[in-house]
C-alpha cells in the first residue's frame, strides 16, 4: 500500500510525543482525523488520548470492516481513547457528541495486544461509570459552592446592618440619650419578636427595627440551613431529581457489546444509571445468561440502534425463548437474531411443547424487519414450516447447522417466499440422502440469481450424490463463497467438484475436503463428519502431494490460479475472501 505525503507526514509527527505541545496548538480541524489514523496504526497512545480530547468534529467513527490485512487497534490506545473520552467531557476544546465503535473489537485470538469484545465491553461500561462519578462530584462541588457564596453573601449583609446600627447607636449618644436602656430594650424587643421576622418591619418605628437585626439575622440563617439540608436529602432520595439526567448527555457510545454472566452486573449498572456518557448498541451478543437476565438487559437498551442480537450457550429451552422474542418486537431496526446452542431438543417430546413451539413462531412474526436467522444445534427437526411460516418478509440470510432437517423441511423450504431472495444460506452438519436431494436443488434453482454464499460441510455428500448436485450449483452464478468440508469425497470426485467450481466465474473462495484416499486405513465406507474430523491423515506427503497438483492443473487450465481460493484448512482460511472484491 503505497501512502500518501499526508499520512507519511502524520506518522512523523505522532511518532515524537516530547512535541506535542507544539503542533497541538496549531494544526488544523482537517488534519486531526490523518493523525488519530496514524497514532493507531504506529501504536502512539499518549497522541491518541490527546487527539481525542481535543476532538474539533461533532462525529468520531473508528468501527467498521477492515481491509484485509489490516490490524486492529492496539489495546493501550484504545484505553487511551476511553479515558480521553471522559476527560473532553470537561475540556472546552472538544466539541465530540457521537462515538462510533462498532466493530472496533477483534475476536481473532492469534492478534496480540488487541482487545477482544468481551474486555472492550467492559472497558466501556467502566468509563460510562467513570463519567458519572466525575459529574456527580462536579455536581456537589457546584453545589457546595453556591452553599458558600450564599453565605458569604448573608455575612455581607450582616456586616452592612452592623455598621448602620453602629452609626445609629453613636448618634444617639452625641445626643445625650442613655445607651444602656437602649440596650435593654433592645433586648427586651428582641425576646418579643421572635418568630415573626417576617412582619419585623412594618410593626417597629425605624429606631426599634435595627434593635432586633442580630435575632432576626439567626433566624432567617437557621431557615435557610434547615431548607437546604431538606433539599439535599430530597435529592439524595430522588436521584438529584432537581436535575433532568436526560439533559445532562453529552456523548452518545455506540458499540456492539459482548455480555456474558461475568460483565452482566456491570453492563446492567451503566445502561441503568444516567451519566454524560450514553451507550448505545448495535449488536448485542450474549453468553451463558439465563432467559430473565436477558429480558433485564433487553429491557435497559435504547431501541432505537440495535440491529442484531447474537445468544449463545444458554439454556433457555422452548419456553425461555418464547418468553424472549416478543420482547425484541420494540426494536424497529432489528434484522438480524441468532441463536446459538441454546438447549431446543424438540427430540424429546415435552409438555407444554407445542404451546411454546406456537408462541416461538408468533414472536418470530413480531419482528418485521428480520433478514438474517441463524438456529444452530436447536435440534427442531420438522417443524421449519412452523417457525418460518409466521415471518412477515423474507429472509436473506438463513443458517440452519446442526439443526437436524428432515426431508419435509427441505421441501417446505425450496417452495417457501424465502428460497428466491437468500443471498447466504448453511445448511451444514445436516445429513443430506437421496430423499432430499430434489428438494435441494429445487432451492438451488430458485436462489440461483442471488445465492452469495453456500454450506454443505458435513452432510455426507459421497461422489453419487455431489455428482447429482453439479449441475444446481453451476446455474448459481452468484456464488462467491462454496464450502463443502468433512464430505466423504473420494479424489475423483475432488476433481469434479473442482472443475464445475472453476465454472462458476464469480467464486472466489472453495473449501474442499480432504479426499478418502489422504486418511490412514480403517476409515468406514461412508463416515461421518466428526469420524472425518478426528480420523489421521496419512504421515507421508508424497500421497497429499497429489491432491494440490491435480487441483492446479484444473484451475491452471479454466484460468482460475489468480482468482479463486481453493484450500481445504478449516482453521485458516478467511471467509471474509468471499466478500471482499
Amino acid at each position: 500500500m503505497v501512502l500518501s505525503l499526508v499520512n507519511l507526514c502524520a506518522r512523523e509527527v505522532v511518532s515524537d510525543h516530547s512535541s506535542s505541545p507544539c503542533w497541538l496548538s496549531c494544526v488544523p480541524r482537517e488534519l486531526y482525523r490523518s493523525l488519530l489514523d496514524a497514532a493507531f496504526t504506529h501504536c502512539r497512545p499518549l497522541a491518541v488520548g490527546e487527539l481525542v480530547q481535543r476532538w474539533p468534529e461533532r462525529t468520531l467513527s473508528l468501527g467498521g470492516s477492515r481491509k484485509l490485512g489490516q490490524c486492529p487497534p492496539n489495546r493501550l490506545c484504545v484505553q487511551a481513547l476511553l479515558l480521553a473520552v471522559v476527560r473532553g467531557l470537561t475540556d472546552n476544546r472538544c466539541y465530540l457528541q457521537l462515538i462510533d465503535l462498532s466493530g472496533l473489537q477483534c475476536e481473532n485470538g492469534r492478534v496480540e495486544d488487541s482487545m477482544g469484545g468481551w474486555s472492550l465491553t467492559v472497558a466501556l461500561c467502566s468509563m460510562v461509570l467513570q463519567a458519572r462519578g466525575a459529574a456527580s462530584r462536579a455536581h456537589r462541588r457546584d453545589g457546595e459552592r453556591e452553599r458558600k457564596r450564599g453565605l458569604e453573601a448573608e455575612r455581607e449583609r450582616g456586616g452592612t446592618i452592623k455598621r448602620d446600627r453602629g452609626t445609629i447607636w453613636r448618634g444617639k449618644d452625641s445626643e445625650g440619650g442613655h445607651r444602656e436602656d437602649e440596650v435593654g430594650k433592645m433586648e427586651c424587643r428582641s425576646d418579643e419578636v421572635e418568630g415573626t421576622v417576617s412582619h419585623e418591619r412594618v410593626l417597629l418605628p425605624e429606631d426599634d427595627s435595627v434593635k432586633g437585626i442580630r435575632r432576626r439575622m439567626e433566624i432567617q440563617r437557621r431557615k435557610a440551613s434547615s431548607e437546604l439540608k431538606a433539599k439535599t436529602s430530597s435529592n439524595n432520595r430522588n436521584g438529584s431529581s432537581d436535575q433532568d439526567w436526560d439533559q445532562v448527555v453529552v456523548v452518545y457510545v455506540r458499540a456492539d457489546l459482548f455480555v456474558n454472566a461475568r460483565s452482566w452486573e456491570r453492563v446492567r449498572d451503566a445502561l441503568s444509571h444516567p451519566s454524560p456518557l450514553r451507550l448505545h448498541c448495535r449488536y448485542l451478543r450474549v453468553e451463558e445468561l439465563s432467559a430473565p437476565s436477558i429480558a433485564s438487559l433487553l429491557g435497559l437498551l435504547p431501541q432505537q440502534d440495535l440491529l442484531g442480537v447474537d445468544i449463545r450457550y444458554s439454556s433457555l429451552g422452548v419456553s425461555g425463548l418464547a418468553m424472549l422474542l416478543p420482547l425484541l418486537a420494540p426494536f424497529p431496526q432489528l434484522h438480524s437474531l441468532r441463536l446459538h446452542y441454546c438447549n431446543l431438543d424438540l427430540q424429546r417430546t415435552q409438555p407444554g411443547q407445542q404451546g411454546a413451539l406456537q408462541d416461538m413462531s408468533k414472536g418470530l412474526g413480531s419482528l418485521k424487519k428480520l433478514k438474517r436467522l441463524c438456529l444452530t444445534a436447536l435440534r427442531l427437526p420438522g417443524h421449519l414450516r412452523l417457525l418460518l411460516s409466521s415471518l412477515s418478509q423474507p429472509l436473506e440470510v438463513l443458517e440452519l447447522p446442526y439443526l437436524c432437517l428432515t426431508s419435509t423441511d427441505l421441501a417446505y423450504l425450496s417452495c417457501s417466499q424465502h428460497a428466491p431472495f437468500l443471498r447466504e444460506l448453511d445448511l451444514s452438519e445436516n445429513w443430506l440422502d437421496e430423499s432430499s436431494l430434489p428438494s435441494l436443488r429445487r432451492l438451488l434453482g430458485q436462489a440461483e440469481s442471488t445465492l452469495t454464499q453456500l454450506s454443505l460441510c458435513g452432510c455426507g455428500l459421497s461422489d453419487s450424490l455431489l455428482g447429482a448436485l453439479l449441475p444446481s450449483l453451476s446455474c448459481c452464478q452468484a456464488l462467491r463463497s462454496l464450502r463443502l468440508a468433512l464430505n466423504p469425497l473420494s479424489r475423483m470426485g475432488l476433481l469434479s467438484l473442482a472443475r464445475t467450481a472453476a465454472g462458476i466465474r464469480s467464486l472466489r473462495l472453495l473449501l474442499y475436503p480432504n479426499p478418502l484416499e489422504e486418511y490412514e486405513p480403517g476409515l468406514p465406507a461412508l463416515p461421518s463428519s466428526a469420524q472425518l474430523l478426528d480420523w489421521p491423515l496419512l504421515e507421508e506427503t508424497e500421497g497429499r502431494d497429489i491432491t494440490p497438483k491435480l487441483l492446479d492443473e484444473v484451475l491452471s487450465s479454466r484460468g482460475r490460479t489468480c482468482d479463486l481460493l481453493v484450500t481445504s484448512d478449516l482453521l485458516n482460511y478467511s471467509p471474509d475472501l468471499a466478500v471482499d472484491d
